[in-house]
């Protein structure tokens, strides 16, 4: 079932320079990189550069690692890195655009590859909160 895909495209109120940022800066990552309703991140490291590596650990009741490898960092357009959890394969791969649109930035994320439909639709939900809480992080800086 590794053929799965999900895809997510929202508009967010921030200009493409701040929502690139907000996805290889560390400091900002812990503040919304949550993918569970009741999660925090207690840790994240980045590299962004080609064939730097991260690592995510998103903590609830147990800490869950994620980490990968960034593929193409394309400054306010796109970021493409693997993505290696205990619920995905290890070739598993996201891919975010950034398009600049009159309401601000129109993100679409892409991840490729999961073990099951049932990892897929857990992550399509992670990734919705994860963007939920990008969106509220952007909207708050700007006010």
């Amino acid at each position: 079932m590794t053929d799965l895909t999900l895809s997510i495209k929202r508009t967010l109120n921030a200009s493409p320079e701040a929502v690139y940022a907000a996805w290889l800066d560390p400091a900002t990552i812990t503040r919304f990189m949550a993918g569970g309703a009741d999660q925090t991140v207690t840790e994240a490291r980045t590299d962004p550069r080609v064939g730097g590596k991260f690592r995510i650990v998103m903590t609830a009741d147990k800490e869950i690692a994620h980490q990968g490898i960034y593929r193409d960092l394309v400054p306010y357009s796109l970021i493409r890195f693997t993505w290696e959890s205990p619920y995905s394969p290890a070739d598993s791969e996201v891919t975010i655009h950034l398009t600049l649109v009159a309401e601000g930035t129109e993100i679409t994320l892409t991840q490729v590859k999961f073990l099951s439909e049932g990892a897929r639709d857990g992550h399509f939900g992670g990734w919705n909160r994860i963007i939920d809480r990008l969106s509220t992080l952007l909207e708050a800086a700007r006010t």
